[in-house]
């Protein structure tokens, strides 16, 4: 990869070019990427790509007009045209009062070191034997009689954006991974299941032949499922999926569908939301955070926020534009792609672990639900409602009993965060991350 610094002077360049044409401001970013994937089923190999891009794009502003163009070719005579196309398109388009750079003194004057990159690129033998290693493991487990293959990936990243209200920053990232997804059973009672694993540093990995024997048992603990009865009974979420209920939470709390009155939180900030001891936390400088950054997408300063603290809504995800039109500072939360302008997006989110093991949180259920599977997306953004597909097992006393299938689980998302406990199994695996969580009331819809 060609040096940041070089980065940042394309991208300086290009900026004078834009003004030079009569642009009034404007700001580009630079993204160069490489990544290496690997994959094999019942131990042959089934791909093996490698890919290296480089997109610069750039936004123009004409008085309270903006326009965003984008290139991959970065010979001189190009990005000139670009800078021209750039401003032309900027006077032809109406205005839109709330967009602009950032003001100087919202500008990030000294981001932190985050530790987000493995300096090593993996050789591609490295990634094939991680592959093998976490096939071999699944299909090693007793049950499982077929595969749908393992992968290993890497990737690395490096963002550079600069501005004409001074703002000149970059920085890279690295990602590495490995899955396994295998099948358990026979004929029309074969049932699937995987596991995963993702990590900025190679180190920081589940081992892979540990990844395919979590794969491997998951699918044969699937093996004969039932049909449940409908009813409304406690359910837990398994960490795999309880993530996106903080999922849920980020999409309500965008700033841009508040500004767009579409949010079924909208009404909501400084309520009790989640129940007494929640907190929800978006940090985008955690050391090696899978979704860390030092700025964000338009050079503005961020910083570890508690959206949720103590059960009670503090803030929005707002970038530049979002907070304009609410009246508000912008929270550092725009993230962007050259193609198209900012908008607010959350980092590291999590929900803090509870003091329960996810032992305890079952102890108390007579008939219930766990839930390790959701199918389909059936939530409405508006209203809260919920209706998912879903699979994973019955409990009874307290106790995993049999696994079960072809079930849809529906509730009300107001409803639902106010009554989940969260156990203390917390761990950092997808940006967006969730122990294992317990919502009593549920509806549970079977036979």
């Amino acid at each position: 990869m060609a040096d940041p610094a070089d980065h940042l002077n394309k991208l300086s360049d290009l900026i004078d070019k834009a003004k030079a044409e009569g642009a009034d401001a404007a700001d580009a970013v630079h993204v160069e990427s490489i990544s290496l994937s690997v994959a094999q089923r019942l131990g042959n190999p089934e791909k093996l790509e490698r890919s290296e891009n480089a997109d610069i794009g750039l936004r123009v502003f004409a008085g309270k007009r903006q326009a965003i163009v984008s290139s991959s070719d970065m010979s001189a005579e190009a990005l000139d045209e670009l800078a021209v196309r750039a401003v032309a398109m900027a006077r032809n388009v109406p205005e839109d009062p709330f967009c602009g750079l950032a003001d100087p003194d919202q500008l990030a004057a000294d981001p932190p070191a985050l530790d987000m990159a493995d300096p090593g690129e993996p050789a591609t033998e490295t990634l094939v034997g991680w592959a093998s290693e976490a096939e071999e493991a699944a299909r090693a487990v007793e049950g499982v009689t077929n595969s749908e293959g393992a992968e290993a990936g890497w990737g690395r990243a490096a963002i550079a954006v600069a501005a004409s209200n001074g703002f000149a920053r970059a920085y890279s990232g690295t990602h590495f991974s490995v899955s396994a997804s295998v099948l358990a059973g026979e004929g029309t009672g074969m049932e699937r299941d995987y596991d995963y694993s993702g990590a900025v540093y190679a180190e920081d990995l589940t081992p892979p032949a540990e990844v395919g024997r979590i794969a491997g048992e998951k699918a044969v603990k699937r093996l004969n499922p039932r049909k449940a009865e409908t009813a409304e009974v406690p359910i837990v979420f398994d960490p795999r999926i309880s993530r996106s209920m903080v999922g849920h939470l980020a999409q309500a709390v965008n700033g841009s569908a508040i500004a767009r009155d579409t949010s079924f939180l909208k009404d909501s900030m400084g309520e009790a939301v989640f129940g007494t001891g929640i907190n929800i936390i978006d940090d985008p400088h955690r050391r090696r955070g899978l979704r860390s950054k030092p700025f964000d997408g338009e050079g503005v300063a961020n910083t570890r926020r508690a959206v949720i603290e103590n059960g009670v809504l503090t803030t929005w995800f707002l970038d530049l534009r979002s907070s304009r039109q609410l009246g508000l500072e912008t929270t550092g939360h725009a993230s962007r792609g050259t193609g198209g302008p900012p908008s607010p997006s959350a980092t590291n989110l999590y929900l803090e672990a509870g003091r329960a093991s996810p032992a305890e949180l079952m102890s108390g259920i007579k008939s219930g639900f766990y839930a390790t599977e959701l199918i389909g997306f059936g939530v409405n953004g508006l209203t809260g409602d919920y209706s998912r597909g879903a699979a994973g097992y019955w409990i009874e006393n307290g106790e995993i009993a049999y696994p079960v299938s072809e079930i849809t689980i529906a509730g009300n998302l107001k409803d639902m965060f106010q009554r989940l406990t969260p156990a203390d199994d917390l761990t950092f695996r997808y940006g967006i991350d969730a122990p294992t969580l317990r919502i009593d009331g549920m509806t549970v819809a079977g036979k």
